[in-house]
This record gives structure tokens, sequence and C-alpha cells, in this order.
């Protein structure tokens, strides 16, 4: 496995560096970018179709510069000073651990003193350079799709957050065991978790731009499929733990001309350091390959299926809500399919067994379905 992006460099190239660059986190940078770009795509499209509209936005040009400002600067450049100059002179103790290494308190003080002044420095001079005798008030047109860099970084931040809220709920012995490595780990990420969050997050920056939500979400619908694709991506090369049940049966004849992986796949070498057959083992599952269901890739194949299906028709689907409503209908059927052949911890519920994305993936089905009816009826006695 690839646990860290040198590792895949290193296989393929054959050379022997190491980059602190965790898998995961490089795919899911990868993920928000690809997202970023067809998010851009969809709401210059619907600007251009009058579904959204650029407004004013009030901006005063040539002061000078703040105290605010100066001090966020100062705050930034000592907190990134301190923790690069430390990662300089200690390479070896953050490429080994990066998430550990980040988040500690260690760190270098000359450094983190000289870049805080530095910083401060530029910001004071670039605001001196444009400063004017007399501060004025100019208007400015804001378009839609220029605030999509400002969503992207605001559901990259309610993401984080609520993948491990919702991760940590559903894993309270884990956290009671060993709070700080799960908190600060990187692996243990709950998808739903960040898309409701981060998801939440964006809708409320866009209703407070005065934006039309129903089209915003539309029109991200795609780009949160083909990011969720990209992400397991990483899932699979790192491997994270997100793999299946054990998988001992052999692979049918009619695909062996395939990677004997994309059947069975024991994950060698993953980044949480687990051993299949033992974990398995320890869970009470019986394994004799020691190989499990490779459910990461098998995730990335129907999310970029169902990204083509939901890009192919965005102009078709001119209900405002309903490309939404398809996309909750598709992530939720999509997930409700691989959970049954995934491990996840399960909880009774009316009498049945269910895990957290079960669960959430129903309500994701049964809330896109009464979306397109809702949605359509509104729009049918609008245009009626």
């Amino acid at each position: 496995m690839f646990p860290f992006l040198s590792d895949l460099i290193n296989y393929l190239l054959g050379t022997n560096f190491i980059l602190p660059f965790p898998m995961f986190g490089f795919m899911m940078a990868i993920a928000f970018v690809a997202a970023h770009q067809f998010f851009v795509l969809e709401m210059k499209r619907k600007e251009q179709l009058g579904l959204l509209f650029s407004y004013q936005e009030t901006v005063v040009k040539g002061e000078k510069a703040s105290l605010t400002e100066l001090i966020s600067n100062a705050i930034f450049g000592f907190v990134l000073g301190f923790k690069l100059l430390e990662a300089i002179l200690n390479y070896d103790a953050l490429a080994a651990n990066p998430q550990t290494f980040i988040l500690s308190t260690r760190g270098n003080l000359f450094g983190g003193i000289v870049l805080a002044a530095i910083l401060t420095y530029l910001k004071y001079r670039e605001a001196e350079k444009n400063r004017l005798p007399e501060p004025k008030k100019v208007q400015e047109t804001v378009h839609p799709f220029q605030l999509v860099s400002n969503m992207t970084f605001i559901a990259a931040i309610g993401g984080i957050i609520g993948a491990k809220i919702f991760d940590t709920l559903e894993n309270i012995p884990r956290l009671i065991e060993n709070p700080i490595e799960t908190l600060i780990s990187g692996s243990g990420l709950s998808i739903y978790g960040g898309l409701i969050v981060g998801g939440g997050s964006v809708i409320y920056y866009a209703r407070k731009k005065g934006l039309n939500t129903l089209h915003v979400v539309d029109a991200c619908a795609p780009a949160l499929m083909l990011a969720y694709g990209i992400g397991r991506i990483g899932c699979q090369l790192s491997g994270d733990g997100d793999w299946g049940l054990p998988n001992d049966a052999p692979m049918p004849q009619a695909i062996s001309f395939l990677p004997e992986w994309m059947w069975a796949f024991d994950y060698p070498g993953n980044v949480l350091g687990i051993n299949l057959k033992e974990d398995f083992t320890r869970m009470g599952l019986v394994s004799i390959t020691g190989k499990a269901w490779p459910t990461p890739f098998y995730e990335t194949i129907m999310a970029f299926i169902i990204f083509g299906i939901l890009w192919l028709s965005r102009k078709k689907i001119t209900i405002p809500g309903a490309m939404f409503s398809a996309y909750l209908i598709f992530n939720g059927v999509e997930r409700f399919l691989i959970e049954k052949i995934r491990i996840n911890e399960r909880y009774d519920v009316f009498g049945m067994k269910a895990t957290q994305a079960e669960i959430i993936a129903i309500l994701f089905v049964l809330v896109g379905i009464v979306g397109i009816y809702f949605f359509t009826k509104k729009h049918q006695k609008q245009t009626n």
C-alpha cells in the first residue's frame, strides 16, 4: 500500500525518498480541486441562464493596514514559522507521523518570530503602497462563481469537523481508550458527517450572500459525487480501514482477466499497520486468506458513474432542487449497497441491525424522493 504520496512515487519510479504527504490527504486535496472546477462551471452556466445573479459589494480602497490585519498576519506567520523551521530541522520526525507532528506543541521559537515579523511587515508595506490620502468607497460586482473558492474552503473545514464528529460518535470506545490519537488521526473520517456539516455550512454561506440556495446545491451536486469518488481512491491506495468484510471466495472465471485485487485484497503495508487476517479474528470474523472486499475501489467506480449521469443530465433537469434530490437518491442507494459488504458498527433500530451509514443512506433516499415530488409540484404551480 501507499500510506504516503512518496510511497507511490517510489513504487512507480524506483526512487527512495520521503515526502510527509499522507496519500489520503493528497487525494482529498485533488478531490476538492476537481470539485471546485466543475462547481465553477455550473455556477457560470446558471448565471448565464439568469438563475443566479451577480450583486454589488461596497469595498473601501486606500486604507492603512488595520491592527487586526497586522495581528492576524503575525499570528499566522508565527504558527507557520514555528512549525516550518522545526519540520526542516527534524524532517524524519515529520515524515514518520505528520499528523502528530503538526498537531503537537513542538516547534522552533526563532522560526515563529522571524516569519511573524516578515508577514506583518509585508502586510504593512502592501497597505502603504495602495494607501490613498483619503480612503474611498467603491462598488464592485461579485459574480456567484467567484464565491466558489470560499464555499470550497468552508466545505473543507466544515467537512473535516463533521467527519470527525460523526466518526467519534460511531466509535466512542476508541475515543475513551485513546482520545488524543482518535482526535488528531487523519484516519477515521465519516463521509456522511463531512457531507452534512460541510454542506450545511455552504448553504448557510450562500444564504448570507443572497444566492438562491436551490440553484447553488444543484450546481454542486455532480461535483460532490466526483469528489467522493476521488476521495475513495485515497482510501484504496492508503488502506485507511474502509475495506470490506472478509472475501475468501475464488475470483469468478468471468472476470478472471482483471487484477485479483479488484476482487479480494489484503491491503499489505496499509497506513493503519493492520494485518487483516489478525484483525478479522479479533473481530470474530472468519477469514482463511486474510483478504477483504476492496470496497473503496467499488465506491470509486460507482461514484464516477453517478457523476457522469448527473453531469450529462444537468441541462435536462430544469426544476430547481431536483438535481440535488437526485444526487441524494443516488448517494443513498450507492452507500446502502456497499454497506452490505463493509465492516461497520451496527445499531439496533426498531428490531433491525443497521450501520450509521445505512440509516443516513435510507434518510437520503427518502429525502431525495420527497424532494423530487415537492419541487416538481412547486415548479408546476409556478409555471401554470
